[in-house]
């Protein structure tokens, strides 16, 4: 079954073809319309921005925080009873350097604060941080699917993995476009989550 959505599909399937097209024209905009650029770097609020800004089309849950429970596999991201201040936490946390930046990205996805489209806004988060720190931004081309999905997986307790990965990833070519798409042309997301419990907030 697939998500309830404003499109009236009921295929997965189909669901994740229009949701990735759809995504895909919205990020374009969102980068050439300069939205991002007025945006400050490191927020909660500005993920909300960016997912509602990607998913609106699609979702009437974009840029609000999930009221169920998700895991994906056998990890369970942050229960609904903690999530707010998981989310406020992350807010505060410092962004001066590389290490800090990918540390506040590692929480936020630990965190998943929306029922999906998590990846790809969170990905545009962090290039939005890194850009605004330390003028540089992931060619996530250059990242590759599996050894990013298993760092990702092990970097609540270690994240040295992905560090690694990103930062032989890291480009000055920050007012790139096609560089930019890139996050959202792989598809490095996590899908299959699993709702094991529903909690209204």
């Amino acid at each position: 079954m697939a998500l309830e959505n404003k499109l009236g599909l009921t295929s997965s399937a189909e669901l994740a073809r229009e949701e990735e097209r759809i995504s895909k024209k919205k990020a374009v905009a969102l980068f050439e319309t300069g939205v991002l650029d007025a945006l400050p770097a490191g927020k909660f609020a500005t993920l909300q921005v960016i997912h509602k800004y990607l998913f609106d089309d699609i979702y009437d849950f974009a840029g609000e925080i999930r009221v169920v429970n998700i895991a994906k596999g056998n990890f369970r991201f942050a229960p609904l009873m903690y999530l707010q201040a998981a989310i406020d936490n992350i807010d505060k946390m410092p962004q001066s350097d590389f290490d800090e930046i990918v540390e506040k990205y590692v929480e936020m996805n630990i965190a998943h604060p929306f029922r999906e489209g998590n990846g790809r806004s969170t990905r545009i988060w962090l290039d939005h941080i890194l850009k605004n720190e330390i003028s540089k931004v992931v060619d996530w081309s250059k990242v590759d699917k599996e050894d990013y999905l298993l760092a990702m997986e092990r970097s609540p307790i270690r994240d040295v993995e992905i560090k690694v990965l990103l930062k032989d990833a890291l480009t000055d070519e920050i007012n790139s476009c096609e560089v930019y798409m890139k996050g959202i042309d792989h598809s490095y997301y996590y899908e299959g989550y699993t709702t094991f419990k529903t909690e209204e907030l």
